[in-house]
This record gives structure tokens, sequence and C-alpha cells, in this order.
């Protein structure tokens, strides 16, 4: 590692736009969530810049689509292969302009890689099928929508740059990628290294802020596929904006306030560590849609669980994330730090105690947006922390008293997007399993994503799946053939 990593951002960031490239007539701040400083800018682009990329990934996909699938699967993996050997490179992007610890990234980026090669290996499922209905032939296409639009948050960003792009390219679309306001270097980088394997302008990358650049992309006449992560309200707007710029297919992956309910015939030990893992602490500081932040404890043993808990989690080291031995770094801006330190005092003020953390973290300095891990204790079902999406490091624990109230106060959020169980009784946890409003469910577990498993949300949560064959067919249009034959 270079002395001095964060320099490595330190450069005129274009975007990459067929033979040239595309400088905002405009540029904005990216700040270091380490020190709140300026870290370096990147073009804020106009509706006219988003209409000029759109307009080169439209000219681009139709010779896209005309390959077979098994050609653009080429493709995918040679582009999974590129970010693989760019992986330090993208992870340390990452880590200075998200303030994620790059191990963590270093993970995100082999993830990527792994999805893009999941979608290539799903090529013969574009296929279509034959249905007898008659002695003539008939039969469907999976034929693609054109220019895809994909709008991704901070949290993840290699990570959901390389992913989120892989089924619409695989599909045969061409993709406009909107990175986030926050976390843009590694997406603009990713674009540069995709037109070493990829058609020039098939895949193209824009900044800036959402109400204009976001907008001008959902809004524009040759997008009318469109993938959204983010907030359920933002998810919201970006329904209505779409619905008055024609009629487009938009799937949304959103918010979550996710249930982990342990039962007392749980291994103990093995849920104080999933909780502690599934809330994210070490990787996004909880700025997770899936993070497990309601932890639900059976009363008989709810103490054993909350000191195993609070040990782990008082344990976990805060600072810079490019410093060996940092377990968790800043969370993203001002805004978010606010957020979580609020959400805090809400909890205290409800009645809630603060069993670890509960302000800003200890020996960071004074810059930067530093929170410590916190565990909340003594939650009621109905208060703000035990209901709202924090996005910050903060666990809310709550106690039940049997498994039909576990459920109920479960089921009791707008969210439905994860939930994990803990229980040695296979009857029970089935039962807990289908009882629960949630898209993805973990029993004896949390955390983690396995690819080729739907992923997605119920409720606000959201609409659609991802990671999966689900997600590959959803960026194709279904088209019926009947040949007469008699």
């Amino acid at each position: 590692m270079v002395d001095d990593p964060r320099s490595a951002v330190m450069r005129t960031w274009t975007l990459p736009l067929g033979d040239a490239t595309l400088q905002g007539q405009s540029v904005y701040d990216v700040e270091d969530p380490c020190t709140g400083d300026v870290l370096t800018q990147v073009p804020d682009c106009s509706s006219e810049d988003v209409d000029r990329v759109v307009a080169t990934a439209h000219a681009a996909q139709r010779d896209w689509a005309l390959r077979t699938p098994r050609q653009r699967g080429t493709a995918l993996r040679a582009l999974a292969t590129l970010m693989r050997d760019h992986s330090e490179e993208l992870a340390l992007l990452d880590a200075i302009d998200g303030g994620f610890p790059l191990p963590a990234m270093r993970d995100d980026v082999t993830w990527a890689a792994d999805v893009l090669e999941l979608m290539a290996d799903d090529a013969l499922d574009l296929g279509g099928r034959t249905i007898p209905l008659s002695a003539n032939l008939h039969y469907t296409l999976q034929q693609p929508y054109g220019v895809v639009a994909r709008i991704v948050p901070f949290n993840h960003p290699v990570l959901f740059a390389g992913s989120k792009i892989a089924a619409p390219l695989m599909a045969g679309n061409a993709v406009v990628l909107k990175a986030p306001d926050q976390t843009p270097l590694s997406a603009i980088r990713l674009a540069e290294l995709a037109r070493e394997v990829l058609p020039e302008g098939l895949f193209g990358v824009v900044t800036g802020h959402g109400a204009t650049a976001g907008a001008a992309l959902v809004a524009h006449p040759l997008v009318r596929r469109i993938g959204f992560i983010g907030s359920p309200g933002t998810g919201r707007h970006i329904q209505r904006l779409a619905a008055e710029h024609g009629v487009k297919y938009v799937t949304l992956e959103l918010g979550g306030k996710n249930p982990m309910i342990v039962m007392p015939d749980a291994d103990l030990e093995a849920a104080a560590k999933s909780a502690v893992v599934g809330m994210n602490f070490t990787t996004t500081a909880g700025q997770s849609c899936g993070s497990t932040s309601r932890l639900l404890l059976h009363e008989a043993i709810a103490d054993e669980v909350i000191d195993l808990v609070v040990d782990q989690v008082a344990a976990i080291k805060v600072g810079d994330p490019l410093v060996d031995g940092t377990d968790m770094g800043p969370v993203i801006d001002q805004a978010q730090y606010s957020k979580s330190l609020r959400a805090i005092e809400s909890g205290r003020a409800g009645g809630a105690s603060v069993l670890t953390g509960g302000g800003r973290a200890q020996g960071v300095g004074s810059k930067g947006w530093y929170v410590a891990p916190t565990v909340l204790a003594g939650v009621a079902p109905q208060a703000d922390v035990a209901r709202d999406e924090i996005f910050g490091p903060v666990l809310s624990v709550l106690t039940v008293r049997d498994e039909a109230e576990a459920v109920e106060v479960a089921n009791s959020v707008e969210f439905g997007l994860t939930a994990a169980v803990w229980t040695n009784d296979v009857s029970q946890a089935h039962r807990m399993a289908a009882g629960l409003d949630a898209g993805y469910v973990w029993i004896n577990g949390s955390a983690r994503h396995y690819w080729g498993l739907p992923f997605g949300g119920w409720k606000s949560s959201g609409v659609g799946s991802e990671e999966s064959t689900e997600e590959l067919l959803s960026y194709t249009q279904v088209k019926a053939v009947t040949v007469t034959l008699d």
C-alpha cells in the first residue's frame, strides 16, 4: 500500500463515453467521511449529459442483443476477471470515499465478480419455452428492454456497480448506472475498465445529484426498465416519476427493520455472534438495508444473550478504515451521523437503556462521522427505534414471551426485507419462517447472501427479486409466437 492511499483518488474524474469522456459542466465535492473534508470532485451531470449517455447506450444495445446468450456470458466473465485483477484498487476506492474497512471492500469486489459469473452461468435460461396448445407451433422468446437504468446506494459501491449490471447485460440490454452521490469513484473506475471487454457505450455511468441526474435517467423516454436500491421514500418518488413519463417496469429493493428472533433452545453463543454479524457493524457501520437491527429475545434467555452481545459490540474497534486492526469506520456523512445520534436519544427518551456506545465513538478525535456501535435494551415494540430504519450502528433489543408474540412483533412494522430465527426445533423453525412477513429468512444464520437465491422485500421493503434467475428474467420481455402449420 502506498504511503498516502488517499492520494490515489486525487485526480480529474471524468466519465467514459465512447471515444471521449463526459465532463459535466459543473462538478461537486466528494467528502472523506473520516474527516469531513473534501476528498475529490466528480462531474455533476445535467439532464443533457444523461441524454448523451443514454443515447450512446441505446446505439450500442442492438448489436449486443444480437449476440447469443453464451457470447454475452463470455463478456461478463471477462469483466468479472477484470474486477478480480483490479480488486485492491477498487476496494481501496470504496474504503476511502465510503469509510468502509478495506477487508470488507475486498469481499465486495469478489462478490460482484461472483454475481457476474452467476448470470453468465444462467445464459441458457433465456431460451423461452414451447407450449403444446394445438397442432401449430407455439413458443415464447425472452427479449431485452433496450436501455436499463440501475440506481444504487452508497453502502456497497463496487458490489452494486458490478453485480447490479450483471442481469440486465446478460439479458441483452445496455445499462446506465446512476452512481451514488456519496461514493461514486469505484463505479467510474469500473466503467473505465469495462471498456476493455464490453462494447463502447454499452455500460455507462452518470454521477451527480438524484434530483437532476437521477430524475433525468428515470424520466428518459428510451429507459423503460428501472432497478432501484435505496430508501422507501425515494423508491415511491421513482415510481411516481416513472409513471409520469411512460409505462415503465420498476423494481425496488428498499429499507428494512429486520428482526432476529432467538428462542430458548437455540445455541445462544452462536446466536449472539450472529446478531452482531447481522447488524453489519464491521462492514458498513450498520448502514445496510438487510441489517438485523431488531433483536427479539425470549424472556427466558434474554439476559444471557444480551451480555454476550454487549461484550462483542463493546470490543469493536472504531477508527480509520485503512488502518490495520480497525473493525468499523465512520458513517457516510453528517446527515447519517446526526440521524444515528438522534435515534439513540429517542431510544433513551422512550425508556431504553444504553448498554454500550450511545454517542460519538471514543479515541477518533473530533473530525469525521464516527458513531460508537450501540446496543439499546428494554426497547418497546412501539418505540421509534423499534420501527424506523436508522441505517446506522444501533441495535435495538426487545423481549418476547413466546413464539406467537415474537412473530407478531416481528411483523408489526411496515418493512419486510429480511428476518432470522434461531431455534433447534425444526417444526418451530419452519413454522416461524412461514409466518414472518419477509422476503428473505435465515434459520440459525444471518447476513450472508447466497448468490442464486432470490433476494427481495415485502411490504415497504420493495418489489421484485435480485441475485437470481428471477432477476435475470425480469430484465426481459416475453414475446409469444405462433407458427401456423396447418
